[in-house]
């Protein structure tokens, strides 16, 4: 079987040839050593750092990092031999106002409005450390912010550059391997305190500010139907290791219809809706992965329990993606790797439905030789 077609037998639930691999995510310097060249412009904040060196260096910089980001992004799964491919990682494209020293930026207005973000080459998180205004999200901030995302609904139709990088990434792989898409993302901002209160004080905004979400993400999903994108990567983070950062009433009551109305239009476009969260999703799982109409989870968290064989009995509808924990692979022995790459395999090949790999970010201090034996694990027993 091609890649591609193994991917499409596990959201099928047909059996495949061998189990089809997948990453969620690399730190620049894993993928630096993969590729055997510096500064990989793939990760989180350390690309939103590059991209704002380049910004700052011009548009003929900005250009070449556009295009080294991309490149980079495409020889991964080359590499490593993938058959899921990721098409881009987190950007910013946001023009810096000023540039305060190596690692650190100021955007908006210095004598008015503005944040300062600095960058961490040990942890490649590139954080706001400084703003102005500097006050705490108010109810009265919420209530505008969800107005604004209202309003804006009213001429929203999305642009083609949504799916710019999935066609570019298509063209590259597309003969071979499977392309997921973005764009139907609903959640919460779950790191600000006034927002996880709203959910309890006032209901109604958080009801609005889903609703709209959802709207818009099912707009993205008839465009993502029409050129063709059947996976599309959806979700938000909202749980930590000891449970939701809500409950589950309000999961059921706030969050559940937005997610179904979501699942709708993706199905009604020929789209698989695809849902990630960090976490333990246990106390909310039926909700989430059954009545939702989700029809995969990634980003699973084997250290909070989300388990590959207690989510396989428990939701047989649900293709999965990962199995093998981000720590694990960072912190663990090389022992430790390979025997939760074996579990994970062994579940794959035993329940079916399930893309084995590491289920988030491969971390910038992991050590090479925990990734290659997981790499090598993989494809020796997959």
């Amino acid at each position: 079987m091609l890649p591609k077609e193994r991917v499409a037998a596990i959201f099928a639930h047909r059996p495949t040839d061998r189990v089809p691999l997948y990453m969620g995510s690399f730190s620049s310097r894993v993928a630096s050593a993969i590729l055997g060249r510096p500064r990989a412009c793939v990760g989180g904040g350390v690309v939103q750092f590059y991209e704002s060196e380049a910004l700052w260096n011009g548009p003929a910089a900005h250009a070449e990092f556009v295009e080294r980001a991309f490149q980079d992004a495409m020889d991964l799964p080359r590499v490593l031999d993938l058959d899921y491919v990721r098409p881009s990682y987190w950007r910013l494209a946001e023009q810096p106002t000023r540039r305060i020293d190596e690692f650190t930026f100021l955007y908006g207005d210095p004598d008015g409005a503005y944040r300062v973000m600095r960058f961490d080459p040990e942890t490649e998180l590139y954080q706001v450390v400084d703003q102005q205004p500097r006050r705490e999200t108010t109810m009265e901030d919420i209530e505008r912010h969800v107005a604004e995302l209202e309003a804006s609904l009213a001429g929203y139709t999305p642009s083609e550059s949504l799916v710019k990088d999935w066609q570019r990434a298509m063209a590259v792989h597309g003969g071979t391997r499977a392309v997921h898409a973005f764009g139907i993302g609903v959640g919460l901002p779950y790191q600000d305190a006034a927002w996880l209160m709203a959910v309890t004080l006032r209901p109604d905004l958080i009801r609005r500010y889903l609703d709209a979400q959802a709207e818009r993400a099912c707009r993205n999903a008839e465009l993502l139907g029409r050129v063709g994108a059947r996976y599309a990567h959806g979700g938000g983070d909202f749980a930590g290791t000891h449970g939701p950062n809500y409950s589950p009433r309000a999961f059921h009551e706030l969050m559940l219809p937005a997610l179904q109305k979501v699942s709708d239009a993706c199905h009604r476009h020929g789209v698989y809706h695809m849902f990630a969260s960090d976490g333990n999703l246990w106390p909310v799982a039926d909700d989430l992965f059954g009545a939702s109409g989700v029809d995969a989870f990634y980003e699973i968290d084997l250290r909070a329990g989300m388990d590959l064989r207690r989510l396989r009995e428990r939701f047989p509808h649900l293709a999965l993606l990962g199995g093998i924990s981000s720590h694990t692979v960072h912190r663990g022995t090389k022992r430790d790797v390979v025997r939760e790459t074996r579990a994970a395999l062994d579940a794959a090949r035993e329940l079916g439905s399930i893309m084995v790999g590491c289920s988030n970010l491969v971390v910038c201090q992991t050590p090479m030789a925990n990734f290659w034996a997981m790499m090598e694990t993989l494809h020796a027993r997959r």
